[in-house]
């Protein structure tokens, strides 16, 4: 395979996880009215949100697993084309069981995609390429524009016309069919291992887990302000439209964290960096609490802020572990991105409870001062250069 037909195939991968990443943002902001066209609680939807990220996200280091030992296309396909038929659809879901349903088999598809397309750049670039870089800003686009695209169509032409969108990813799962080439076994050599061991490997190490504490932490921020402040401005009857295009801002200030971490990282060091990121967030989410009734722009401005210093972290978090354990890549990103992720996710349906009793604000205060807790972890990790 030539380096132009790498290129290409990066490209389309690329172009891939920005469609895949545009079907996971469309729930956040309407999650809330989903919710009240079904009558649910903000219990119940906490609840349903947390097995649709666990479907997402905690099955990521298993198929990471196989993305580092297989080279077929079927994770890749099938990913995308589960998602953009199923995410579409939770839209006009007639009651909650068919809700959960759609909800699991769209999640899932994001699960098969990320490992094996993650595994798939890897494979295709030259190591002194961006590439990896511009495969995650291209999914941080995509997750940027899902809240404002399914928000302003649902704004503009109802819920019922979101399943039409599933064009768009069948389009693009044939056209990746067409020019992501298939590989035969002769063509790289598999490294077999052995699955138990993989993940014995990896949970034994006090660094990696560490960093699945601090990773754990960070997303609680992200999942939190992301998942409860669109009931809250629901509840303020602030349009779907204004909260996909807060989300939007929220998640496109996390993609230039990320693309600027490395940036960073040089001059300030890794764990300034990662300081930084997990200490901000409390006063930031205090000065939310105290504007957002009375300075609606400003608590705004500082929930997209939010999105950028929480994010910041992540890249280098992911890095680092793959540093400790370079034959584990796809498995690494998949425990520190999608695990950590389906973690917090399960204690969603409480956090919703919580809320409902104590207030979102109030419940989203106190949990913002478990990533500055949990920096005590930052010093004691130890990872190779």
């Amino acid at each position: 395979m030539n380096e132009i037909a790498k290129k290409k195939s990066i490209g389309w991968l690329a172009a891939a996880h920005t469609v895949c990443d545009t079907y996971s943002g469309f729930m956040n902001p309407l999650m809330p009215f989903i919710a009240a066209n079904l009558g649910m609680s903000l219990g119940l939807a906490g609840a349903v949100i947390s097995i649709s990220h666990i479907f997402s996200s905690m099955m990521q280091p298993v198929f990471g697993f196989f993305a580092d030992n297989m080279l077929k296309r079927l994770f890749i396909f099938w990913g995308l084309i589960l998602g953009a038929i199923f995410i579409p659809l939770t839209a006009i879901a007639p009651n909650v069981k068919i809700l959960i349903i759609f909800m699991v088999l769209g999640s899932i598809g994001n699960s098969f995609f990320h490992p094996q397309a993650t595994g798939f750049v890897h494979k295709f670039a030259n190591p002194k390429s961006n590439a990896m870089g511009l495969f995650m800003s291209f999914g941080s686009i995509g997750f940027a524009l899902g809240p404002i695209l399914s928000t302003a169509i649902v704004e503009n032409w109802g819920m019922t016309k979101l399943p039409c969108t599933t064009i768009v990813g069948l389009i693009t799962a044939g056209l990746m069919f067409y020019y992501i080439p298939k590989m035969s076994k002769t063509t790289e050599p598999i490294i077999k291992k052995e699955f138990l061991k993989t993940f014995k490997d990896i949970l034994a190490n006090k660094s990696m887990r560490y960093l699945l504490i601090v990773s754990m932490m960070k997303t609680l921020v992200t999942n939190g302000a992301c998942v409860l402040l669109p009931f809250l401005w629901r509840d303020m009857s602030y349009s779907p439209f204004f909260i996909g295009k807060a989300l939007f801002g929220f998640i496109l200030a996390g993609g230039l964290g990320s693309f600027i971490s490395r940036k960073a990282e040089i001059l300030f060091g890794t764990k300034a960096v990662l300081y930084f990121s997990m200490c901000i967030s409390f006063p930031l989410m205090l000065g939310f609490a105290f504007t957002y009734q009375n300075h609606p722009i400003l608590s705004t401005i500082i929930f997209i802020v939010m999105g950028f210093t929480t994010m910041l972290a992540q890249p280098l978090m992911v890095l680092m572990g793959q540093k400790i354990f370079p034959q584990y890549k796809s498995v690494i990103a998949g425990f520190l991105v999608g695990f950590a992720w389906g973690i917090i996710a399960l204690s969603l349906s409480v956090i919703g409870k919580f809320a409902e009793y104590f207030g979102i604000v109030n419940v989203l205060t106190i949990l913002f001062i478990l990533p500055v807790l949990s920096s005590y972890f930052i010093k004691h990790l130890n990872c190779p250069e």
